[in-house]
């Protein structure tokens, strides 16, 4: 329970106040989503650093990804406790304390643990789940448009930062450019997480599960316990795919000769369009609901991954690239939509960060499992291939979620 749940409540769903908040979300998520990103471009100049190859050097992403994950879940029951606003200090906190300690590690396994533990488990995952879940109760109409802006901070912060931080490792090499990270993470977010002090409104009457819209879901046999084992599945199918462009674009641009600065610059593009992608599909999810948004996603995200297979020139790469950022931006923020449809909004803290941890899973085992396939096989065409077939357990999952709605409606209406 919140301890600050007995103070009065002076503000509402929806109202101005509650878009000011969503504002402070935003930049607090674009800051602290920098722990996502910064291992991904860094991934080259630790390969270097350590002598190791493109598997082990997608380690630290992918404990990273499993530090944010667990952290994700252990974050958000503790935001449930304390507040949002003493979560996100800790963050910051721990963000400052992560970089600073990964700029100063001898051995690769000193590097992982700072990224894990520190950025990942107690730093970057206040950034995201929490963050989504509290946006979640300030709005009740524009729930959907409001949660794919707060869950936009993590692309935003993926355009943002990979320029910069690559360009900073060129200019003063990594180690300098990660004390600089830290430094201005705590300066930077300390300052937001101070105006989350509102509790958050209480909530809606809960709506029992199963019931009422929850019907298509139903007649398909689901419990609400096997509905979030599919959601969990669906998330990791999407991510492991997700994962291949996102994870490895900076060193798949090198190895083709292109350079790193290039690949960087793809990987802004990505991210840059998939803000705008979020952003759109919160839109279209207030009119079709979280699965429909779902289902539309995962069909684009497949295309596009097809995409890398028959394209590999510089051009042609920064134009799939935008293309993928444009399919899959609003895939993970249909989760939290879902979750809030078909459960009541006591459990949403915790059901979006269970959810949201699957999610993240995916990428840390997509991201380290294409690295591994690259090393098997000397290219990233296996690894395209197999992100595919991920994202299709992710798509017939979606589909058959829609259909069992749609069968539902028109057998309401017949």
């Amino acid at each position: 329970m919140n301890s600050s749940a007995g103070a009065p409540q002076t503000h509402a769903p929806d109202s101005a106040y509650a878009w000011r908040r969503l504002a402070v979300s935003l930049a607090l998520s674009t800051f602290g989503g920098i722990g996502f990103w910064s291992v991904v471009v860094s991934l080259p100049a630790i390969e270097a650093e350590f002598a190791i190859n493109r598997g082990d050097a997608s380690l630290p992403y992918m404990a990273t990804l499993v530090g944010f994950a667990v952290g994700g879940v252990m974050m958000g029951r503790l935001s449930d406790r304390i507040g949002i606003m003493k979560t996100q200090i800790i963050g910051a906190l721990m963000l400052g304390l992560g970089y600073v300690a990964a700029a100063n590690a001898e051995t690769l396994f000193q590097f992982i643990a700072a990224q894990a533990l520190l950025i990942g488990a107690l730093g970057s995952s206040v950034s995201f789940g929490p963050l989504v879940a509290d946006v979640s109760h300030w709005f009740v109409k524009r729930r959907g448009i409001a949660v794919a802006i707060v869950a936009s901070g993590n692309y935003l912060s993926g355009a943002i930062w990979p320029p910069l931080l690559q360009h900073a490792i060129e200019t003063v090499g990594w180690r300098q450019a990660h004390i600089g990270i830290g430094i201005i993470c705590i300066v930077a977010m300390v300052p937001l997480a101070l105006a989350l002090r509102q509790p958050a409104p209480r909530d809606e009457p809960v709506i029992e599960p199963l019931t009422g819209d929850l019907g298509g879901i139903a007649s398909q046999g689901l419990s609400s316990n096997r509905l979030l084992v599919l959601l969990i599945i669906a998330g990791i199918g999407c991510c492991v795919a997700m994962s291949m462009p996102q994870v490895h674009i900076v060193a798949y641009s090198a190895d083709l000769g292109y350079g790193a600065q290039r690949g960087a610059e793809m990987l802004s593009i990505m991210l840059g369009v998939g803000v705008f992608s979020r952003l759109g599909s919160g839109l279209i999810a207030d009119r079709i609901g979280g699965i429909g948004t779902l289902a539309i996603g995962s069909t684009l995200q497949c295309l596009a991954l097809g995409l890398y297979l028959l394209f590999d020139g510089a051009a042609s790469l920064y134009v799939v690239s935008a293309l993928f950022g444009l399919a899959q931006g609003g895939i993970v923020p249909s989760y939290a939509l879902i979750v809030r449809t078909y459960f009541p909004a006591r459990e949403a803290g915790a059901k979006i960060s269970i959810v949201f941890m699957a999610t993240v899973l995916g990428m840390a085992l997509g991201g380290w499992m294409s690295g591994e396939i690259f090393d098997l096989t000397g290219s990233y065409r296996a690894a395209f291939i197999n992100s595919i077939a991920f994202n299709l357990i992710n798509l017939s999952i979606a589909y058959w979620l829609l259909i069992g709605r749609r069968r539902q409606a028109a057998t309401a209406t017949a």
